[in-house]
Formats: C-alpha cells, structure tokens, sequence
C-alpha cells in the first residue's frame, strides 16, 4: 500500500525518456560538437536532477543506428549529421550518459528500437556497412520505412547480439523497448511478410499468432540472454496503452481504441509479464481523464490490475501539456497532476516516466515547477523481489568535524560498494533521534559510491543526528550506518594573532 503520513513516497520510480531520433531530445542538431553535446548532456541531467527524476531512458538505436561504439551498426546520423561517422574528438555518448547518470545518483536504461531499420525507404542513404546492404532480403519496406522481418530467426539473432554487446559492454541498468515491434497498421497497406509465413509459419492457423509468436520468441531470448550474463540488469517494455478492447475479448479494457498491442502490434505483452519474461510494464496512457475512447482511469485500473507481481510505471504523456493542446483537458496544468495523484490509490503502480525531455524541460504550462514541488525529496528507484539482490554492508560513520559555517561528516565502506554500489544517502534528524530511513524528507545528499566526506550547513543551531547508508545496483538500501549526534553552532572565525 502507498505510505502515508509520509510527505512523499520513499520508493517510486520517476523516469524520463530521452529521444534521439530526428534529434528530438538530444542532441538539439547533429551539427554540434563533442564538448557542446557534452554540455547540452550535462544542463539537461542537471535540470532533471533539480526536477527529481531518478531515470532516464536513453534511446541509443532508433533505426539500426548507434549512439554508441557499436560492431554492428554505423553511428548514428542523428549524432553527427552522416550516418557512420564518429564524433570528433572521439567520445562515448552513451557512457558519457551512463557516468554522468550516475555521478547524480540517476539510472541509465538503453532504450532500443529492436526492429525499426531506416526511417526512409530509400537504402542508398544508409551508410555502405548498415545491415540493409549486407543482407536486404531481412527487410521489409512499409509507410515508407524499412523495417527487420520479425519473422526471420536470422533477423532476430542479428538484432539480440546487438542488444547483447551493450548489456556486456556498458554500465547500465536496464534495457528497454518502447510500443514498436510491428509498425502500426496503414489502411490499405499490407506488411510484407506473408512469403515468410508460408515458409516458416506451419502449425500457425493465422499469420496474426505467427507473428505474435515472433515477438514472444525474441523477447523470451532478450530475456535470457541478460539473465545469464548480468542478472542485475532490467529488462522492460513500454507497449501502447490498450491491450485489447473489451468488444475484442472479455478481458480486454472498456475502451474503443484504433490499434492495440496485441491485435496490432503483435504484442503479447501479458504473456510476457505472466511469463516473468520483462521485470517491468511502462503502459503507454496518453489519455485524458475522462477521454471517451480510452479514458486514463479506466486503463489505469486495468492495468493495475494485470500486473502479475510485476512493476508498472505509466507512461505519462507530457508532451500534450500546453496552452494549444487538440483536447481542453491538455491545457488544464491540473491534468497531468491528477494522474500522478490517481497513481497512489494502486500499490501496482510503482511510478511514472515522462515523454520527453524536451516536454519537461519547457516547464509547459507549469508542469516542470509541478513536478519539482511534488518531487522535492529524492526517491529510490523501487527494489525488484523478483530479481536477484545485490546487499551492501552498512557504511562506518566514524567523525563529524565542525567547522566556522559547517560540519563536515566522515565515513567509510567496504570496498564492494565501489563495484556494486549505485550512490549513498545521507540522512540528517533534528534532535538526537534515530527515527530511521522511510521519510525522504530526511535525506539531504544522495553522492556517488566512492565518496566518503560530505560537508553540511543545517539551517539553525541545535543538535543534530546524522546516519549515512548505500544504496546498490539492484535499489537495495543497506541498514543505516551507527548515527552520530552533533551540537551545530555557528561559530566566528578564529582571528589571526599578527606578531609584533
């Protein structure tokens, strides 16, 4: 159940996505170089930081494309302007993005788009060593776009082997998918895989299960792949916001929406969840409260309700918030912050992650200060039970200093920390209590996994208890350290005797 008397939850996911295609959220151009891209990295973390996101769900393969060193695919052209050409000077952006992400206490998840291989259908753009060239009979061209044939096992292996080098390669914590597997349906368009289904589809009475069965079949192997080679890794889907329509099967949600995951999509996502396949759901709801065809609440009850002991986080549609929005409610700043307020009525419901970035950043219509009032103590990203725990010895707070304006607070930890520690929190009580670590509302800093010193101002004199602890890879929070009771005062400066 959701804490109460709490001013805020202590546990609670609070995510943003990071769109790179079409350079939507960053970089801003293609044109910019190294270090402006590293300070546009740096402004945006800082900024969401302010804010209180804990998560960012960075898209690092829109298209076949890297914003990484890949083996298989060409740089980005979304990065650089060409597709295949790397920054200069040479960098990382996607481990830039993961130190930085972590340097301020906040989760990287790679975003992928697993089957999407070129916006354009004209291949002669893509770079001479894109996998297009190398293998075009992997492809099918569809609403003007080139798209990998789930269909084919080859296709597949292809595309986890790239997923597979990041989870080997980089520090993150979770690999995500979004709602495209299938593309969504073109009236009068039909995909082109029917040749396939011939071929390898036997025992399927419809091409609908066989392609179901397709998305099912890669999404069980991602799975697998990263439990066998970093367990502690999440690994999540963020599919559109209606399953199926109740008129399509009882099950489905009281809504008359134009495409679904299922029917559409080809996603199966509750058999996944049901299956233990995914540790997450990030429900795509882009809806309004009281939306006829798909109204917020309704979805947010059923999904809430098909969680399986998985977590859910919703989706929030953030970039709908503003004074020239198609729908009224969307121009109301009351709407989104009703949703977050819904989410508590549902211990399913572990969060929210926004689209986008950019929409945040704006601080359209409010939200941006909205957000950073309701968010004003930080928040752990919440434990998995279901995923295996990486446990950290609480750290030894050993000294306080006092200072002229400040104290200065000294510990230590177990050198396991460094390796398996995701950041540190550091508490401070007013008063000689220990009244332990639920309320967010006593955690001052949250600092990276190797620092051991920590200065502090209080805001008044008086005696003041301080406990520090660490919080893992896996969202584990160790026990607090031994507290230490300090008497805050502000003392004036020594003078320097001047010898005569």
């Amino acid at each position: 159940m959701p804490q109460t008397g709490l001013a805020q939850t202590k546990n609670e996911m609070r995510g943003v996505w990071m769109a790179t295609l079409l350079n939507i959220d960053w970089p801003s151009s293609s044109n910019l170089t190294t270090r402006q891209q590293k300070q546009e990295i740096i402004s945006i973390l800082d900024h969401h930081q302010s804010v209180g996101i804990n998560a960012l769900f960075l898209q690092v393969r829109p298209a076949a494309d890297a914003f990484y060193n890949s083996s298989y695919e060409p740089w980005s052209k979304w990065l650089s302007g060409v597709q295949g050409k790397e920054p200069r000077p040479y960098y990382d952006p996607l481990e830039f993005w993961i130190d930085e992400c972590h340097r301020r206490g906040m989760e990287l998840h790679a975003w992928f788009n697993p089957f999407r291989a070129a916006v354009n259908e004209d291949v002669s753009l893509l770079h001479r060593d894109h996998i297009v060239h190398k293998h075009p009979q992997w492809f099918v061209r569809y609403g003007g776009r080139v798209y990998f044939n789930p269909g084919l096992p080859q296709a597949r292996h292809f595309v986890t082997k790239v997923i597979m080098e990041v989870v080997h390669q980089y520090d993150i914590d979770g690999v995500h998918f979004d709602d495209y597997f299938y593309p969504y349906k073109i009236e009068g368009q039909e995909f082109a895989d029917q040749h396939t289904f011939q071929q390898l589809g036997g025992g399927f009475s419809s091409i609908g299960d066989w392609r179901r069965d397709n998305v099912s079949t890669f999404i069980k192997n991602i799975s697998d792949s990263i439990q066998r080679v970093k367990p502690e890794v999440r690994f999540g889907i963020s599919p559109s916001g209606v399953w199926r329509n109740k008129e399509q099967d009882v099950s489905g949600s009281n809504t008359r929406a134009g495409q679904t995951a299922f029917d559409d999509l080809y996603a199966d996502v509750l058999l996944w969840m049901k299956n233990g396949w995914i540790d997450y759901l990030a429900p795509q709801i882009y809806w309004h409260i009281g939306f006829e065809i798909a109204d917020y609440q309704v979805l947010l009850d059923w999904w809430s309700r098909h969680s399986y002991g998985r977590h859910i986080y919703i989706g929030q549609s953030a970039y709908k918030v503003r004074k020239d929005a198609d729908f009224r409610a969307w121009q109301d700043p009351g709407e989104l912050p009703r949703h977050i307020r819904l989410n508590k009525n549902y211990p399913q419901i572990k969060g929210n992650i926004y689209f986008s970035s950019k929409s945040l950043r704006t601080n359209a219509l409010g939200l941006g200060d909205s957000l950073k009032n309701k968010y004003r103590y930080p928040a752990v990203v919440p434990p998995m039970s279901y995923k295996p725990a990486i446990n950290l010895k609480s750290p030894y707070l050993y000294r306080i200093s006092h200072g002229h304006k400040m104290l200065t607070i000294y510990w230590s930890g177990e050198e396991k920390q460094k390796k398996d520690g995701r950041y540190q929190l550091v508490y401070r009580y007013k008063g000689d209590q220990n009244p332990g670590q639920e309320d967010p509302s006593n955690i001052i800093a949250l600092l990276p996994p190797e620092t051991t010193s920590f200065e502090d101002t209080p805001p008044k004199k008086g005696y003041y208890t301080y406990v520090i602890s660490s919080v893992s890879k896996t969202n584990h929070e160790s026990l607090g350290s031994h507290p230490i009771t300090i008497n805050y005062r502000k003392r004036k400066p020594r003078k320097k005797k001047i010898k005569t």
